[in-house]
């Protein structure tokens, strides 16, 4: 090993980036026995160093204690830290999160490589350790596995290494170093250094050591690199396993290795002995008609490779998972298996929001069965390499995987959504070339074996050049079994060739028809599309569309899986999640870092209900006769599934069937339903809802877990129309003033003119308005909404829904009613006609109909409705709308019209700034309670309503940066529309909600319901 004096000039030096860093290798694991390789016996090879290291913040270099790694420095006094962990989540500094542009952006004047000097925080570290018993007298490794951005090693003094890139391991070797007893090993972590520049990504900047370090042994003979090509040829029917090794030491004698192949139930299926004598070789093993891996079925072979020395002593035995899979290009179209691949995928961040990136294995195992649970069939690593387990877990639970370097230097090139790419780096530039080329090494040379993994990515939004093409060229020559993404050349087309398809950020529905509808020469992939900040993730229907339409639309990735927020305590204690800007952190992008169809905390957010149904692998369309049944996938058929049918009317269930289905895989099928006679004479509105359910228990659910549904709804019309029921209850009216007072049994409705509105609703004694019905135009302005100007291009109707002006108030007596009609005039233009009609019945009904006249040049609007409070002692709601989670006019195709219960106080979602949220559309009653049973229903007459019940007024929520920013509970406010406009999600920077989820307030609209009194 050089003997090499470090320089911390080495931090903004792009030609230094790995000294003494040992050569990047496989990420497979190593026995003493065939006994302990098959049961996975902890490995006495490993010795973890986790846990408390003691711990010294500076904010740069200059305040650093710069000889601390000295034996004789003491560091006694010193704090700890948590390895792995963040500093800035342990007490020291400040997390930051920005999204395109770099951290110290405005603050300092630098161009790459330069770095900050002022402000470079710099974590010293320090562990002892003593080497284990069964580890003395080999040689000893240790292995960092992820390190942000830049550190230096030292052991007893003695300088060891250096390295940068975060998210791949760094590993180095100990042996001349160590000594008996205590050794004292020294970190010294940067967080900004030459890597900085290539690690602008979307997510929070942190520093530190965040994920596990070990030591490591090795035995005389070890295996220090493996790489396992499990290739099929065309038929499919021949397995092809071909085993290069490549040992880390040399040896004269002759050695000797036996290869055995175990299938998923542990049978032998394949033995082969073979002497090695050269240091590098392949080895090559044939199997008849292979179990197939894919996402659907990943079905892995287990080959144990046994390395015996000169003398026939067993040495080392590899364990390696073995999924044979083939996926290609052919036609201008990907094929996993000889079939056409569609990626139901997500873009996943390492996230917790305790701990950031340093997440761990049970927060692994959530994510991995969330997204089966969910019809989630891919994930893009975005945008670096995960930890290790990650990759086992999806080869063994089946996902595919985009594979994604870590490499983004988006604020190089794009300044505030305009493309100038003048010092983009690494563009052209040959000193960046090393730097980068080494990102893709390491992620390749780790990953290589994992079957889950098809495509290889070459970062993430850093335009497009030579260097980038150089990666490219790279994987293709290293590994013709997967094919290569990069979005970036969209933005460049000179380098076209450095990606396999086309794949473009946030495309719009349109512009990928358009690119698929013109001679498209490679497939089409939305690397990120519906970008789910907040609440979202409106119109996604139409992309699957596209799926359906067009074979070289091969799907996408959702951006992205989970909020990227972290838990703060506001002034009071109590704990919050926070976004950009809560830390002090500047510049910042706020809460841009929550896009997640999972909340930071891990509970599943109301837009995986859409993602879910829209990724169901099986579509199942009824009538009133059957169900058609169109089964999407590649080698599945419907068999493994219970099937079901239910019939309810009017939200009750009526009559169920449970059967089963065998429809194969890629083909359609049909099912008649076997219904008893006369079930359906009865009038009313009838739903078939089908379901398919997983028979079985599996890994990652449990038996009759939902797959799929599809519902149909119809109705039954009343053969002979029966006479209105007489009436006896004679109403009082009153008309006052001031205030017009309709009474009747154990009732009474107050109107007044002065305020305008219904200004009482009493019920045997029980007020039921405490701020009277008023027309409301606005809804709390979402993410979406913000980004595209919403308030800008629509704000005159948050002014319209607070200073309307009642111009006139009409009384009608009817037959079977007291009409009380309240005529409105909007500041937004006074030629629009606002009217509110409210008809009293003997019963104690009130009919509401809400009547808007509109006129030319308005802005659209953003809902139309009647809102008013109740006391929030009635929270108890049940309904019979679409649900059970919050939908809306362009993100409903994944709700079921259901009768299900919630409560008013759960009505506020976990987003984390406050906006409009947990309305339900197809509303035909909702019933409002309290704990007693008594309260009102609210019913839809002709028309489903939309409705929303929340503790807040749109405008509270408006005004709300933070959940605890909200005002105490008093009331609960209900919302009754006739429509309200879609929520969007093709972007949250300017895509509007789509045509036909918008409404023209040159229109005339018109909605009714009824009010009437429960268990008074």
């Amino acid at each position: 090993m050089m003997s090499i004096k470090p320089t911390i000039n080495w931090l903004s030096d792009p030609s230094v980036f790995a000294v003494n860093r040992i050569p990047a290798h496989s990420d497979h694991l190593y026995y003493g026995s065939f006994e302990e390789a098959k049961i996975k016996t902890p490995m006495n090879m490993r010795f973890s160093l986790n846990g408390n290291w003691k711990f010294s913040y500076s904010k740069n270099a200059a305040l650093r204690p710069e000889k601390f790694y000295e034996e004789d420095f003491d560091c006694t006094s010193w704090s700890h830290i948590k390895v792995p962990g963040h500093i800035q989540l342990q007490g020291y500094g400040s997390p930051q999160y920005v999204n395109t542009m770099y951290p110290w952006d405005g603050l300092h004047d630098i161009r790459p490589p330069h770095i900050p000097t002022d402000h470079n925080p710099v974590g010293s570290y320090v562990k002892y350790f003593t080497v284990p018993s069964q580890m003395k007298k080999k040689p000893i490794f240790i292995s960092f596995q992820g390190v942000e951005s830049a550190f230096f090693v030292w052991l007893n003094g003695k300088f060891v290494g250096y390295s940068e890139d975060s998210f791949t391991p760094a590993e180095f070797e100990l042996t001349p170093f160590l000594k008996e007893g205590d050794n004292k090993l020294s970190v010294e972590v940067y967080q900004r250094s030459t890597g900085s520049w290539l690690e602008d990504q979307d997510f929070w900047r942190f520093s530190g050591i965040f994920r596990e370090v070990y030591l490591y042994t090795v035995p005389d003979l070890h295996v220090q690199d493996l790489h396992v090509r499990a290739d099929l040829d065309q038929s499919l029917t021949l397995g092809q396993l071909q085993i290069d090794l490549d040992f880390l030491n040399t040896f004269d004698s002759d050695i000797s290795l036996q290869f055995e192949l175990y299938d998923a139930e542990q049978k032998l299926v394949l033995t082969q002995n073979g002497d090695f004598i050269d240091k590098n070789h392949s080895f090559l093993m044939t199997l008849k008609e292979p179990h197939l891996w894919s996402a659907e079925n990943p079905y892995l072979y287990k080959l144990y490779i046994q390395v015996f020395n000169e003398s026939g002593e067993l040495v080392e035995v590899i364990p390696q998972s073995v999924g044979f899979r083939r996926f290609e290009l052919v036609d201008k179209m990907m094929l996993i298996n000889g079939k056409r691949i569609v990626f139901n995928g997500v873009n996943r961040h390492e996230f917790n929001c305790r701990t950031g990136r340093a997440i761990t294995k049970e927060d692994m195992i959530w994510d991995i069965k969330t997204l089966k649970q969910n019809n989630i069939n891919a994930v893009r690593t975005a945008h670096y390499p995960n930890q290790t387990l990650w990759y086992e877990l999806c080869d063994e639970y089946g996902v595919y995987v985009m594979d994604e370097m870590n490499l983004e230097t988006h604020g190089s090139w794009q300044k505030m959504g305009a493309v100038e790419p003048s010092w983009n780096i690494p563009g052209n530039l040959p000193e960046w070339h090393d730097i980068v080329l080494d990102r893709a090494v390491s992620m390749f040379e780790r990953d290589k074996n994992h079957p889950s993994i098809l495509i290889w990515s070459c970062g993430n939004e850093s335009y497009a050049g030579e260097v980038i093409l150089s990666v490219s060229k790279y994987f293709k020559q290293v590994d013709s079994s997967r094919l290569v993404h990069y979005e970036g050349v969209f933005h460049n087309r000179e380098f076209d060739e450095t990606s396999d398809m086309e794949s473009r950020m946030y495309a719009k529905p349109n512009d990928i028809e358009q690119y698929l509808i013109e001679d498209p020469q490679k497939p089409f992939v939305s690397c990120e599309y519906m970008h789910a900040m907040g609440n979202s993730l409106g119109g996604m229907d139409k992309y699957m569309e596209l799926v359906e339409k067009y074979p070289m639309y091969q799907g996408g990735f959702i951006w992205d899986y989970m909020d990227q927020a972290l838990i703060k305590k506001d002034r009071y204690g109590q704990e919050f999640l926070a976004y950009g800007g809560d830390f002090g952190d500047r510049p910042t992008d706020y809460e841009f870092c929550t896009n997640g169809i999972v909340y930071a905390n891990r509970e599943l957010s109301a837009k995986m209900q859409e993602v879910k149904f829209l990724y169901q692998p099986i579509t199942l369309q009824p009538d009133q006769t059957g169900v058609t049944i169109t089964n999407n996938h590649l080698f599945t058929n419907t068999s493994i599934y219970d099937f079901e049918y239910i019939l309810y009317r009017k939200g009750l269930e009526i009559d169920r069937h449970k059967l089963l289905v065998s429809v194969p895989p890629l083909t359609e099928g049909r099912h008649e339903f076997n219904w008893p006679s006369e079930i359906m004479d009865e009038p009313g509105e009838y739903n078939v809802l089908v379901s398919l359910r997983l028979k079985n228990e599996t890994k990652w659910a449990t038996a009759e877990h939902e797959i799929a549904f599809g519902q149909f709804i119809f109705t039954v019309e009343q053969k002979i129309s029966e006479p209105p029921m007489e009436q006896n209850n004679p109403l009082r009216l009153i008309e006052g003033d001031v205030n017009i007072g309709v009474h009747g049994k154990d009732f009474s409705a107050i109107f007044s003119k002065q305020v305008g509105s219904l200004i009482s609703l009493n019920y045997a004694g029980k007020e039921m308005i405490e701020q009277p019905p008023s027309p409301l135009f606005w809804r709390a302005t979402t993410d979406n909404d913000r980004g595209y100007a919403q308030a800008y291009h629509s704000g005159a109707w948050l002014t319209a829904s607070l200073s309307r002006k009642c111009i006139d108030v009409n009384i009608q007596e009817e037959p079977y009613g007291i009409k009380v009609i309240f005529f409105y005039q909007l500041s937004i233009n006074s030629e629009v006609e606002v009217k509110v009609e409210y008809t009293v019945g003997q019963n104690g009904e009130v009919k509401v109909n809400f009547i808007y006249r509109g006129v030319e040049h308005l802005p659209q609007m953003p809902i139309y409705s009647l809102s008013f409070k109740t006391s929030a002692d009635y929270n108890q709601l049940e309904w019979y709308a679409k649900g059970p989670e919050e939908n809306y006019s362009d993100r409903s195709k994944g709700a079921k019209l259901c009768r299900f219960k919630t409560q008013v106080g759960e009505n506020i979602t976990g987003y984390v700034r406050p906006q409009e949220s947990d309305n339900r559309t197809g509303v035909r009653w909702v019933e409002l309670k309290n704990q007693e049973g008594v309260g009102i229903k609210i019913s839809s007459t002709d028309e489903p309503l939309e409705c929303n019940f929340s503790p807040y007024t749109a405008f509270e929520l408006e005004n709300a940066q933070h959940i605890y920013e909200l005002p105490p509970v008093h009331y609960t406010v209900v919302t009754v529309a006739g429509k309200q406009m879609g929520i969007g999600g093709d972007d949250s920077w300017g895509a509007p909600v789509h045509e036909e989820h918008l409404i023209k307030a040159n229109e005339d609209k018109e909605f009714e319901f009824i009010i009437s009194p429960i268990s008074f």
